[in-house]
């Protein structure tokens, strides 16, 4: 078909094969003919010659007439599928012998079929007229040599592109970029048809000529004059082509916009994440919390014991955690561990001493069972520094978890300049997957900006909070309570000196309660 299309259409009062003959250099058509074998599977075609591809090429259903749904979605009213000739070998050698003729004078060292469909043309136009063949992967295998160009070659090497059809110059382009990563020089491009859709121009403007054996235009032109294709057909193709032509495949694309962000999950209530957690403290403070409308740890720096227990009577109705220093006191017994637990039980609250137990496993062993302080027997939560090792918290839980008590993990600090960042943090939060039973949450700063995103069931207590941002002159750096609630999504916000230092603690505590608790609410509708 494409052999009779190009020549009926230049040579119209010629002898076909004769001029085949003639511009292929070959003095006598029986050595040609030898190689056409029959293909006896298209009815009327024992032999393929140059004469015969109109017929022979048309059964073949190489071009179809219809309405055909194409890859970028359009309807067209062509379809070339050149894949099916390579069950016709003699319409396979005569598609080669034609193209090669186009680029016969062009320089080149090494031929290269762009896969797929070309493959198959370009291996018989090797071995038809001896050149040296690559072969260009479209999957690069993960094994092996792992080469995106198999066969001989060596840069510097003039290298011609093998396609069939060009309609954008996309797949040639591809393959062009494969090859000057292998240093091959790449100058000419032969096609079997040029769909007239923009590709020659598209190519050009990347270096590359390109050679067709035929036109779109040519191929109908000779397919309505021998009746195989009726005018109306022919003129919906060629107003097909007019409407759509393609754009440069190079061509700088404007920005798309941005992908619109991934839902934030919403979040659960403290009520909620009680019904997930794992360790039995975390589930109380979670079930307090909601049962009391507070999220409101405060933390008591204060100098005496007496002044401690004064503090925790004036805010105990307004907090969920009360936050201890006892090493600052200068007395300690196991009476004030009494009045406190006393205290803790008239106003709904869980005692935290903040001990930051940061040795070995057997030492915080005898560290939080014994001494002076005996936290574990009157404290709720204690909380420890990953620097040890897990080992640090197979040691707190051994003596806490039979007394049913959690230990907060300190992921990041408020301090500035904290090296409990990045790595570390990623390790913490492992580590309280790992211990879920003990571990009920974490001292932290901004949870939110978490690689890994913690269970529900664990809870985030965060320091360092005032009703205005700031910081002091030893480092340490206050964030307001909307925005560690919300923008930071933390559970609980620590106050110290705003609340401790206010002429009434117990309404500053009011206060506090209720900017944490509005912040919190505020999440839940975000």
């Amino acid at each position: 078909l494409v052999c009779h299309a190009a020549l009926v259409m230049h040579q119209p009062g010629r002898d076909v094969q004769a001029l085949m003959l003639k511009q292929q250099n070959i003095k006598s058509a029986p050595s040609a003919k030898a190689r056409l074998l029959p293909d006896a599977c298209l009815p009327g075609c024992s032999s393929v010659s140059p004469t015969d591809l109109p017929v022979c090429g048309w059964r073949a259903q190489a071009v179809k007439f219809g309405e055909f749904k194409l890859k970028s979605g359009l309807i067209s009213p062509v379809y070339i599928d050149l894949r099916v000739i390579v069950s016709y070998p003699a319409i396979l050698e005569q598609v080669s012998r034609m193209m090669w003729n186009c680029i016969k004078d062009v320089e080149s060292d090494i031929i290269c079929g762009v896969p797929y469909t070309a493959l198959p043309i370009a291996t018989c136009m090797s071995l038809g007229f001896d050149m040296k063949m690559v072969m260009r992967r479209k999957e690069v295998k993960d094994y092996g040599t792992k080469k995106a160009i198999e066969g001989a070659y060596k840069p510097g090497d003039r290298c011609l592109i093998v396609e069939d059809l060009v309609t954008s110059g996309a797949s040639v382009l591809e393959t062009l970029e494969t090859l000057n990563q292998e240093k091959l020089v790449v100058k000419d491009v032969v096609v079997l048809i040029d769909r007239q859709q923009g590709g020659p121009q598209h190519l050009e403007k990347n270096g590359l000529k390109l050679h067709a054996a035929f036109t779109l235009e040519q191929l109908l032109a000779v397919l309505v004059k021998h009746k195989y294709v009726g005018d109306d057909v022919a003129a919906k193709v060629r107003a097909f082509i007019e409407s759509n032509q393609t754009k440069d495949p190079n061509a700088a694309k404007p920005d798309a916009p941005p992908p619109p962000p991934p839902a934030a999950a919403q979040r659960m209530t403290y009520g909620e994440r009680a019904k997930t957690a794992k360790c039995a403290l975390a589930r109380e403070c979670l079930e307090l919390m909601e049962r009391k409308q507070t999220n409101l740890s405060v933390a008591a720096d204060v100098d005496t014991a007496e002044e401690m227990l004064s503090l925790a009577d004036q805010v105990g109705p307004h907090i969920c955690v009360f936050k201890t220093h006892v090493d600052i006191f200068d007395k300690w017994d196991d009476s004030i561990a009494e009045q406190l637990q006393q205290l803790a039980k008239k106003h709904d609250f869980l005692i935290f001493e903040d001990r930051k137990f940061a040795d070995i496993g057997n030492t915080v062993v005898s560290q939080y069972a014994g001494g002076i302080y005996k936290i574990a027997d009157w404290s709720h939560i204690t909380n420890a520094h990953l620097v040890p090792g897990p080992g640090i918290v197979d040691g707190l839980k051994k003596v806490g978890l039979p007394k049913g008590r959690g230990c907060l993990l300190l992921a990041e600090m408020s301090s500035q300049g904290t090296l409990a960042v990045g790595a570390y943090t990623e390790a913490v939060a492992a580590t309280a997957d790992a211990h879920a039973d003990f571990v009920m949450g974490f001292i932290s700063v901004n949870p939110a900006s978490w690689q890994t995103k913690t269970a529900p069931g664990l809870i985030h207590m965060t320091p360092g909070v005032q009703l205005s941002k700031g910081g002091d002159a030893l480092g340490q750096q206050y964030n307001t309570p909307a925005s560690v609630i919300g923008e930071r999504g933390s559970d609980v916000i620590i106050v110290g000196r705003g609340i401790i230092k206010a002429d009434n603690p117990a309404a500053a505590a009011q206060t506090y309660r209720e900017e944490g608790w509005k912040a919190y609410q505020a999440a839940l509708k975000a």
